[in-house]
C-alpha cells in the first residue's frame, strides 16, 4: 500500500546550483544562485537579481532544502531588514561554494585579469616601456613563492657592519611593506591588481614603476603670478615637520609646474593658461587639490591618458 511522505514545509529541493554562504550571528546562511552569475553580479555586469538567484529565499542548508526560519534571520540581520536586503548582503559579502574544476577556472580567470591590469599600469622606470604579461606573471610568482615578499636586487650586499639592532629594524620595516601571496576569488581583480602593483613596486623583483599620467591643467592667467599657499594636508604636514618645503613656495604657476615631471606643451588662450604634461600617479590627487583650492574652482585638471607607456620592440 503506497504511503505519502510529507516533506517539511521549510524544505525546498534545488539542483545544479552555485552556493553563496555567509556566517552571521552564529548561524550559516546560504542562497542558491545560477552558475557563473555571482561573479557577473559582483563585477556589475549583471544587475537583475532574478537572473542571479534560482529562488529568492535564504537557506540554512541548500543541499537539504532547509530554508532559514524568520526568527533566525531577524536575530542575525535585524527584525526590520527586508529579505531582499538580506539576500544582497549575502550575495555581496558571502563566500562562493564551487567545485574544484570551477574554482580552478575562476582563479585562472581572476589571475589573468590581474596580470593584464598590472602589465598595463607598470613600466620599466628607465625605458618607460611596458613589460610582457609573462614577465609580470613571473615577478608575481616570485613574490608569492617567497611568502609575499622578495629580496631586493641589492639586498644582502651591505658593508658587513650592521648591528643586531639594524637587523631588527630591517625586519620590522619589511613587515610593514606590502606583500603578494596570489589571487583569491573573494576580491575583485581591480583591487587585487592594486595590491600586486604595490608589492612589485615595494620589493622590485624586476625594476618597475607606475606608468605616468598625461594631464591637461588649465588656470586663469590672473592667478598664475599670485603667491601660492600651502593647500593640501600632506604639504602642510611636510612644512610643519621639515620647515619650508620646496613646493610650498613660489607662484601658483611654479607650484603647478613643480608637479609636472615633463612638460609637453604650454599655451595661453585668452584669459586662460594651460599646460599638458606627464605626472606621477601619486601626485595626481595633490595636484587636483592644489588647483581646486588655489583657483577656487576656476582651474581644471583633466586626465588625457591614465597610463602612458611605450610598447617594447
Amino acid at each position: 500500500m503506497p504511503q505519502n511522505i510529507n516533506q517539511p514545509s521549510n524544505q525546498i529541493r534545488l539542483t545544479n546550483v552555485s552556493l553563496v554562504r555567509l556566517k552571521k550571528g552564529k548561524k550559516r546562511f546560504e542562497i542558491a544562485c545560477y552558475k557563473n552569475k555571482v561573479l557577473e553580479y559582483r563585477s556589475g555586469v549583471e544587475t537583475d537579481l532574478d537572473n542571479v538567484l534560482q529562488i529568492p529565499s535564504v537557506f540554512l542548508s541548500v543541499s537539504k532544502g532547509q530554508t532559514a526560519p524568520t526568527q533566525d534571520l531577524a536575530k542575525a540581520f535585524g527584525p526590520k531588514t527586508p529579505i531582499n536586503d538580506i539576500i544582497m548582503e549575502i550575495l555581496k559579502k558571502g563566500e562562493m561554494q564551487v567545485g574544484e574544476k570551477e574554482r580552478h577556472a575562476q582563479l585562472e580567470r581572476v589571475h589573468n585579469e590581474v596580470v593584464d591590469i598590472v602589465a598595463g599600469k607598470l613600466v620599466d622606470p628607465r625605458s618607460k616601456r611596458v613589460y610582457t604579461t609573462g614577465m609580470i606573471e613571473k615577478a608575481l610568482d616570485q613574490l608569492s613563492s617567497q611568502g609575499g615578499a622578495a629580496h631586493k636586487p641589492d639586498g644582502g650586499k651591505g658593508s658587513g657592519t650592521a648591528t643586531p639592532t639594524d637587523g631588527e629594524a630591517s625586519k620590522e620595516k619589511a613587515k610593514e611593506m606590502p606583500t603578494w601571496t596570489g589571487v583569491v576569488t573573494t576580491k575583485s581583480a581591480k583591487t587585487q591588481a592594486l595590491d600586486a602593483m604595490k608589492a612589485l613596486i615595494a620589493w622590485q623583483p624586476i625594476p618597475v614603476s607606475r606608468a605616468r599620467m598625461r594631464l591637461r591643467v588649465t588656470c586663469p592667467t590672473n592667478i598664475l603670478k599670485q603667491a601660492a599657499k600651502v593647500s593640501t594636508k600632506k604639504e602642510a604636514q611636510n612644512e610643519t615637520e621639515d620647515g619650508e618645503s620646496e613646493k610650498s613656495s613660489g607662484t601658483v604657476k611654479d607650484r603647478i609646474l613643480g608637479y609636472v615631471e615633463q612638460v609637453e606643451a604650454q599655451d595661453t588662450v585668452g584669459q586662460e593658461w594651460e599646460v599638458v604634461g606627464f605626472v606621477e600617479p601619486g601626485a595626481f590627487r595633490l595636484l587636483g587639490e592644489f588647483v581646486g583650492l588655489e583657483t577656487k574652482g576656476r582651474g581644471r585638471v583633466e586626465v588625457l591618458d591614465m597610463a602612458v607607456t611605450h610598447e617594447g620592440d
